[in-house]
């Protein structure tokens, strides 16, 4: 019989309050919320109150200290990510992450290290991967319905959507859309490509619009204001090459004069694919040309992947998002930083 895993939270934001907690409200059958941690005691508190959590806490060691749980579900800002998740792995607990994997590569190379001498489960919560159609489509190249995927392109663009607080500030979030939205595209793309091994990229970040004061526009705030620092990029144009001559081009902004777009096109021997529809461009059995939309019914994303999480933890299965891909995506994200700063193409 599947044992009912306790979790704590450590990060009482919005992505825990608006996203994990309701899903975790859902999933009650097969886990526990049993504390959750916050660096502000009264937001931590809040959450609890909310959501009947029984135990609160001001940091992570508070909780591991005080509370048994079988894994820790990190929701902090970006650059706590590290700390948080040696300390969890050092107590012996599994880890569930939130994208992306760190600030830098540095500090995801620590994550891995002490993942890897714990013997813990980890996985990044890459929460696109979980979308329906995103599942069907790996179905279907599992399948070989695409035969060799060899190219791709994602975009992940807002016009005017920079959030405000600590996001904006590099020390805390690490970057700026490539890491906040920009993983969400990328990982996704590079997933369902068949997670090829990255090569090189060539990148240039542009930080020409910033602190924008556009009127009749809403700015996003995140619990936690941070420092009132802004200085990260506004977006960035990537081009990737792969082993075996593979490639993908990805667009990322949170400001940017131009039309809004999240999607993701794939181009496979056989056949290729775009979202929203899901629709297939390959060829029937008579050898015409078809254009094919598979029935996807919408999902929640959240409890997919925390069910998902759940499970692997009871089965032993390695999750679909595991350290392995998250390093990899991580390395992936920090060489468009180092060939935009070199404006040169660099190996990965």
């Amino acid at each position: 019989m599947a044992k009912k895993m306790r979790v704590g939270i450590v990060g009482a934001g919005n992505i825990a309050t608006s996203a994990h907690l309701p899903s975790y409200m859902e999933l009650t059958d097969i886990v526990e919320v049993v504390a959750i941690a916050d660096i502000v005691p009264e937001r931590a508190k809040a959450a609890a109150d909310k959501f009947g959590i029984p135990h609160y806490f001001a940091s992570v060691e508070e909780l591991l200290a005080n509370v048994d749980v079988d894994y820790i579900d990190i929701c902090t800002w970006t650059a706590a990510h590290a700390p948080v998740c040696i300390a969890a792995a050092k107590a012996g607990k599994h880890i569930l992450c939130e994208k992306p994997l760190a600030a830098n590569l540095e500090q995801g190379l620590a994550m891995e290290k002490a993942v890897r001498e714990a013997g813990v489960q980890f996985m990044l919560a890459v929460v696109t991967r979980y979308m329906a159609e995103a599942i069907k489509c790996h179905e279907l190249y599992e399948q070989g319905v695409f035969g060799d995927i060899y190219a791709a392109k994602c975009r992940y663009v807002r016009r005017r959507g920079t959030p405000s607080g600590w996001f904006t500030d590099k020390e805390l979030a690490g970057g700026g859309p490539v890491l906040d939205i920009g993983v969400h595209s990328i990982d996704r793309t590079w997933y369902l490509m068949g997670r090829p091994t990255p090569v090189s990229v060539s990148a240039e970040t542009s930080y020409r619009i910033g602190d924008f004061q556009t009127k009749g526009i809403t700015r996003w705030s995140p619990l936690g204001e941070g420092k009132g620092v802004f200085n990260t990029e506004d977006s960035a144009m990537i081009f990737f090459r792969f082993e075996g001559g593979k490639t993908m081009m990805a667009e990322v902004a949170w400001a940017i004069n131009g039309q809004e777009a999240n999607d993701v096109v794939l181009f496979g021997s056989k056949a290729g694919c775009t979202f929203d529809p899901l629709t297939i461009y390959g060829e029937d059995e008579e050898g015409y040309l078809s254009d094919v939309k598979p029935e996807v019914t919408p999902n929640n994303l959240f409890v997919e992947e925390l069910r998902h999480f759940v499970e692997c933890l009871n089965t032993g299965k390695t999750p679909i998002s595991p350290m392995e891909d998250a390093l990899t995506v991580q390395k992936m994200l920090d060489a468009i930083y180092r060939s935009a700063e070199a404006h040169a193409e660099v190996t990965i």
